[in-house]
């Protein structure tokens, strides 16, 4: 089993400033302010999580479960 990375680069698609972040280990983050202009980043659609959308590495969900769906809701 591969480790998890658990730091990502952020790019903010507004000013493109990019910051390293530890990402949660146990969820997706759905929203990030941009620590330079300040705009909150929302995940793409069709990804459980800004890393995901924004990040150099996927969520550490994501890369425990290569690649499949980690945010799901059971109803």
């Amino acid at each position: 089993m591969s480790e998890i990375i658990p730091d990502s680069t952020i790019t903010c698609p507004h000013c493109g400033f990019q910051k390293t972040e530890t990402m949660p280990t146990d969820a997706c983050q759905w929203f990030y302010e941009c620590t330079n202009c300040h705009q909150v980043l929302k995940p793409k659609p069709g990804d459980c999580c800004v890393y995901c959308s924004y990040g150099t590495v996927p969520c550490p969900p994501i890369q425990q479960q290569r690649g499949q769906a980690c945010c799901t809701t059971d109803n």
